[in-house]
């Protein structure tokens, strides 16, 4: 279930009509452990909660919450944890399914930047809807701590190719980034509610690695 209590396959075909089952199949793959459907669950119920902070306050319109879902959807569609151009392949796959939708060439464009934006998580401060986006997609780091050390472990499974060496030399450099932020969240909401949580779980993290 999601926040508005509708199921996450609901979801998808209310934003993608027949080509939401074979999207929502993508993320069932089964080298998946963490970029599933629980990860788009989860990020739903983040996004939802920031557009519905935007809309309150600075009244963003339907059109820019559907474009951010859209981008949801398609953000992890192709994820191979040996490639590094995912988001790219992810945008390419966006172009085209929105495209065969029907869908206008410029709401195609944004969501393809969106999604292609999740790479490095950064967009203009204007860009409410971008920054909506890529704060529901580091919910992650501010879950309860027994969520966040599951997560933890099924970060660990997609990446079970590399070494336990190489893997923590990786992780603890993409931590130690994280940690050394001014703001991990740029959206209000998530700033003042998430950003505490996700603080204590990254530098608990890096503790446990050190020990």
């Amino acid at each position: 279930m999601t926040s508005d209590g509708e199921t996450l396959e609901a979801r998808a075909a209310a934003d993608l009509g027949g080509a939401a089952e074979g999207l929502l199949v993508r993320y069932d793959e089964p080298w998946r452990a963490y970029h599933t459907r629980e990860h788009l669950r989860e990020m739903l119920v983040a996004l939802d909660a920031l557009l519905a902070e935007f809309r309150l306050e600075l009244g963003l319109g339907t059109d820019e919450s559907r474009t951010a879902r859209l981008a949801l959807w398609f953000h992890d569609a192709v994820y191979d944890p040996r490639r590094p151009d995912n988001e790219d392949r992810s945008a390419d796959l966006a172009r085209s399914t929105l495209g065969a939708l029907g869908e206008p060439a410029a709401l195609v464009d944004r969501v393809a930047d969106l999604v292609r934006a999740t790479a490095a998580h950064r967009v203009d401060e204007a860009d409410l809807a971008g920054m909506a986006l890529m704060d529901a997609d580091l919910w992650i780091l501010a879950a309860p701590p027994i969520r966040y050390a599951e997560y933890v472990r099924q970060v660990r499974r997609e990446y079970a190719h590399v070494g336990d060496g190489d893997f923590a030399v990786g992780r603890r450099t993409v931590l130690t980034d994280l940690a050394g932020r001014e703001r991990l969240y740029r959206t209000p909401l998530a700033h003042a509610e998430w950003e505490p949580r996700a603080r204590r779980n990254i530098e608990a993290e890096l503790e446990h690695m050190a020990s």
